[in-house]
């Protein structure tokens, strides 16, 4: 394991070593600490870049300032300031210690310890720094962990539980994205003990971090132990279905499809569309999510590998692209098929293959055919493009527009 990132791409990048120059005046030090240090060290890509700071929060706000930096007190009461180099923004936070700890905001003071600042990190493997010359920084022996990947609460596991429930998740996300075998044994004890404690969680926070799990880079690595402990059951409030949700995720890498969240919560969790609206309540999933969760656990139309051409294109046609494939890697996933099954990849393909029509009648059509707006307009444009569904979109505007008169002459 390096003890050194000064020659990663990122750490070189101008902004940053402005940020770097800005603050390390004046008998204070900067320094690079979390997630950007832990996935370089590890060899995976980097996203934001945060600081640690022995200065205040007015004092990062002036030090900015004189370096002709911008300053945003984004979270100034915690002691984090936003600072903009170049366009680029970076998370600057003043050195902290806990005070008292009573669940997610803990009353800390600020502190130019460094010890005491990586002692209130929540892994070890957080609790990195490096220096402006890149020399990686372990005051809680995180190195270790982090070579071993291995995901450990830093000091007492049910203490750093008890400050934020959230980590119970927290601690099952980063082993499903760190690690490569099961949780850390005093970690999952610890998580099973505290597991009440995820009653005092909002149900927004709990979804932001289950659904950030369903996508990790090993995700069984934590839902297998989630499900079989019970936590998984009790975030849900329902049945899982373990099978279902590995197949979608082999699907999706074998397809080269994006990694959906949404996709393998339906899989995991859904069976009936009563099960969405469950979901929808438990997680306070947004309108958007609502309703792909329900497209996916819609009863109708079957889409299924034996569904022949023309079905298949009117279930395209009525579902949209976005959940036709959905709905097929859904139905895909509960089968027992496998991820090379041809029937089931021909359905999958069908957009590639045929992009549905636009319907040629519009209510202007009728118009001036002398229909007036309202209810009937509406009825007869719908019968008349389920006339052209049924023909397999083959009628013309023209075709279409002759047989309404015939109706209409018949009926007159």
């Amino acid at each position: 394991m390096p003890l050194s990132v000064a020659d990663a791409e990122w750490f070189q990048r101008p902004p940053l070593r402005a940020v770097f120059t800005a603050l390390n005046r004046d008998d204070h030090e900067a320094r690079i600490v979390g997630g950007a240090l832990r996935n370089t060290l590890l060899g995976l890509p980097v996203g934001d870049i945060d600081f640690a700071v022995t200065a205040q929060p007015d004092e990062i706000m002036q030090l900015a300032e004189q370096a002709g930096l911008k300053p945003v007190p984004t979270g100034i009461d915690h002691g984090t300031i936003t600072i903009v180099s170049d366009g680029v923004p970076f998370e600057v936070t003043t050195l902290r210690e806990d005070v008292e700890t009573h669940g997610r905001h803990a009353t800390v003071t600020f502190t130019r310890d460094w010890a005491a600042d990586a002692a209130r990190r929540d892994f070890t493997i957080n609790a990195l720094y490096a220096d402006a010359e890149g020399r990686v920084l372990d005051p809680l022996g995180g190195l270790p962990d982090l070579q071993a990947r291995r995901v450990r609460f830093i000091g007492s596991a049910r203490d750093r539980i008890r400050e934020d429930y959230l980590r119970i998740l927290r601690f099952f996300r980063f082993t499903a994205e760190y690690t490569s075998g099961p949780p850390d044994v005093d970690g999952l004890s610890a998580c099973i003990q505290e597991r009440r404690g995820l009653a005092k969680l909002s149900a927004e926070r709990i979804r932001v971090e289950l659904l950030r799990i369903l996508v990790t880079r090993n995700p069984l690595h934590a839902l297998q132990p989630m499900a079989e402990t019970g936590l998984l059951i009790s975030v849900l409030a329902g049945v899982v279905h373990l099978g279902h949700f590995e197949r979608m995720a082999a699907l999706e890498a074998q397809l080269g499809s994006e990694a959906s969240p949404m996709r393998r919560l339906a899989a995991l969790a859904v069976m009936k569309e009563e099960d969405a609206l469950r979901l929808s309540e438990r997680l306070r999933l947004s309108n958007a999510e609502t309703a792909r969760l329900a497209a996916m656990a819609a009863y109708a139309p079957v889409l299924s590998a034996g569904l022949d051409d023309k079905a298949a294109r009117i279930a395209l046609y009525r579902l949209g692209e976005k959940a036709f494939c959905d709905r097929v890697l859904v139905g895909w996933a509960r089968s027992d098929a496998g991820a090379s099954d041809r029937r089931w990849r021909r359905l999958y393909d069908l957009p590639g293959r045929w992009q549905p029509p636009t319907f040629p009648v519009k209510g202007r059509d009728l118009l001036s055919r002398g229909f007036a707006p309202g209810e009937r307009l509406g009825h007869t444009l719908r019968a008349l493009e389920d006339e052209w569904i049924r023909s397999d979109f083959a009628l013309s505007r023209d075709e279409l527009l002759q047989s309404l008169q015939r109706d209409q002459d018949s009926s007159g």
